[in-house]
């Protein structure tokens, strides 16, 4: 998928981005205020999550639940990372292979434990309102 899309257009590209991933481990890849956690917001509306949703800079790692209390989704925001080996600490590994959607925001930060089948998303910012998504 290659496309520029608008602010007001992020559920549809959600939805587009679960129909295509060819797999459940998401990389979001973009600039500071890029819009990756929006984006992610988005996906986990999409999925049927409820609960808040937020980027989990300080925890590091968000569980997203539906209404039948079952884990959909892992959401990880690795920017504040000061060393890979802390993604080991809190058993990074177990969560790609849980069978879950796993998002990943500053995925370069933990470069080498990455699954090799990750879905990168690259988001480029095209002006305040518009943006560039390829993968």
């Amino acid at each position: 998928m290659n496309k520029t899309f608008s602010t007001e257009e992020i559920q549809l590209i959600a939805e587009e981005i679960i129909k295509k991933a060819p797999t459940k481990t998401l990389c979001f890849y973009g600039e500071m205020g890029a819009g990756k956690t929006t984006l992610i917001k988005a996906i986990v509306k999409q999925l049927g999550c409820i609960g808040d949703t937020s980027s989990p800079t300080f925890g590091i790692v968000n569980e997203y639940q539906n209404t039948a209390n079952e884990t959909l989704a892992y959401h990880f925001d690795f920017y504040r990372l000061e060393d890979e080996m802390e993604a080991l600490d809190i058993g990074v590994e177990d969560y790609f292979y849980a069978n879950k959607w796993v998002f990943i925001e500053w995925p370069e930060k933990i470069s080498s434990f990455l699954p090799e089948d990750a879905t990168n998303i690259k988001l480029e910012v095209i002006s305040p309102t518009v943006r560039k998504i390829s993968f």
